[in-house]
């Protein structure tokens, strides 16, 4: 797993949802490889996801496709988010990427926040 090839696995997936908006996000801005998602420190429960257009594949970098759009992902990130599913869900006016994280062992009051 030392080459920041594309992986065939599930170890991070979109839905159709998702990739539709990866899609669209980067036809609109005119280039990148994909979307990037990590992890910061933060909140009352330790992480909080975060979100990037992907320009480049870093050597410690894994890549992930799931319905022709790539996530990529610091291999330092994978013990949070490995086994993770991004989706793209649309409510009124809102719009978001949500995370549904097996790793999740609790979150914080206000959902800006989990622990693993």
């Amino acid at each position: 797993m030392d080459d920041p090839q594309v992986f065939a696995t599930e170890a991070v997936s979109l839905t159709a949802a998702a990739a539709t908006r990866i899609h669209k996000q980067l036809a609109q801005r005119g280039s990148g490889v994909g979307l990037r998602v990590g992890v910061k420190r933060s909140g009352c429960s330790g992480w909080a996801y975060t979100l990037d257009y992907a320009d480049t594949v870093g050597a410690d970098d894994a890549v992930f496709e799931s319905h022709d759009a790539k996530v990529v992902v610091a291999r330092s990130h994978l013990e949070q988010l490995g086994g993770i599913t991004v989706d793209f869900q649309r409510d009124g006016l809102n719009e978001r990427f949500a995370f549904i994280n097996p790793n999740v062992k609790g979150t914080c009051g206000c959902g800006e926040s989990f622990a693993v």
